[in-house]
């Protein structure tokens, strides 16, 4: 299901949700499924303005001036963990030789009104400072602060909201929330979160090209089937009128994350594998087995993505030692299992690597595929616990 742009002013939506959403989160947090809130009498009478938050995409433009026609536009994708790192990111937007030349940047996971990003609205101030066009579909209501280490940031969520956008330098029009079913049921986790995942979809005309861009973020806490389904969902809902681009964290982990067991037995199935072999033809080269079903549905649909991406090169590393990797998977499986992951990972230093962050295009010429590591390696405090990667397109 699509649902286009809404024209209320987002205040008044933000206003409603900080005056009567907020104060009612604290007895909706004492449900243990979706049903159960769903029913829950506090739920029932801010149903309406939650179901209004949520079903639609936020636009603003702060675009100065015209930008000029190109032969080359250069696309960004980047999972920015909340916008936890926001001025780092911010900077690095300004100045980062790669990032400073972007035209059309794919975000995911951002937050608007979380306390763990500052109470920022991390799209639109974004959008802001670097004088862009911007869309954010809000994806999730948050009953918490979080996972993790986010549980013990300081102060309080005033909106609570969490979703994707697209920021770009050109105009943006025919703006689309793709909703997306989840893969588990997102009151039954300890991170209670009421909404949906939501891909963001917006026609960007540049001078010399038009093109539809799509934000995805596919769920990590599902099965493999699942994602390749919310795949299905975004292709089935965009349009053929013109080339597009789709970016995004796919979340291609190899996994089925629907539940801790599923989970633990694929890992001593990798384990058995070979954890050497399945890093570097599996982990690397999700479209090779575990996810073929997601790639092969790109490919049948007319997509490509071996020209748009840096094949077999990661996107992220998790890393055993990690507080905030660790802290947030410490929630959903058991203890014990650590002591595992760290045997298997013995001879890697603790660390494995995977790619999760994609592009795909259809009827579009691509070029310079590249994964940026130096926002994430080699820095004392990482920017993102995902690298971002780009693409040219070339007209």
């Amino acid at each position: 299901m699509t649902t286009p742009v809404d024209d209320t002013p987002q205040e008044e939506y933000y206003a409603r949700l900080a005056r009567e959403v907020q104060p009612r989160l604290e007895a909706l947090s004492r449900c243990r499924s979706t049903a159960e809130m769903e029913a829950h009498p506090a739920y029932r009478e801010i149903a309406g303005v939650v179901e209004r938050t949520l079903e639609a995409p936020h636009a603003a433009d702060f675009r100065g001036r015209q930008a000029p026609a190109l032969p080359r536009y250069r696309m960004l994708a980047w999972n920015m963990e909340r916008g936890t790192q926001f001025e780092g990111q911010l900077e690095s937007f300004r100045e980062h030789p790669y990032l400073k030349t972007c035209d059309v940047l794919l975000i995911t996971e951002a937050d608007a009104g979380m306390a763990r990003s500052g109470n920022r609205m991390v799209a639109e101030m974004l959008a802001r400072e670097l004088g862009m066009a911007q869309v954010f579909a809000p994806c999730y209501i948050a009953l918490g602060k979080g996972s993790g280490v986010e549980r013990h940031v300081e102060g309080e969520n005033t909106l609570g909201l969490h979703g994707n956008a697209i920021l770009s330098r050109y105009p943006l029009s025919d703006v689309r929330a793709i909703a997306l079913d989840n893969g588990v049921d997102k009151m039954a986790h300890r991170e209670q979160r009421i909404g949906r995942q939501a891909a963001v979809s917006a026609r960007i005309d540049f001078p010399n090209l038009a093109v539809r861009a799509v934000s995805v973020h596919l769920d990590a806490q599902s099965t493999q089937r699942h994602r390749r389904e919310q795949m299905r969902a975004v292709l089935d809902a965009v349009p053929a009128d013109l080339p597009v681009i789709l970016g995004g964290d796919w979340n291609t982990s190899t996994y089925d994350s629907s539940h801790a067991v599923r989970a633990i037995l694929g890992f001593w199935l990798r384990v058995m594998m070979g954890v050497d072999h399945v890093i570097r033809n599996h982990y690397l080269h999700p479209e090779r087995l575990f996810e073929r079903g997601l790639f092969r549905l790109l490919v049948e649909r007319g997509f490509e993505y071996d020209r748009s991406n840096r094949m077999g090169e990661h996107t992220i590393c998790y890393d055993v030692t990690d507080p905030r990797a660790t802290g947030s998977l410490r929630e959903w499986v058991p203890e014990w299992c650590f002591a595992f992951i760290r045997w298997a990972l013995r001879n890697h230093e603790g660390r494995c690597p995977m790619k999760l962050d994609w592009f795909a295009t259809r009827g579009l010429r691509v070029e310079n595929p590249v994964v940026i590591h130096d926002l994430r390696e080699g820095r004392a405090t990482p920017l993102s616990d995902h690298d971002a990667v780009g693409v040219d397109v070339v007209v």
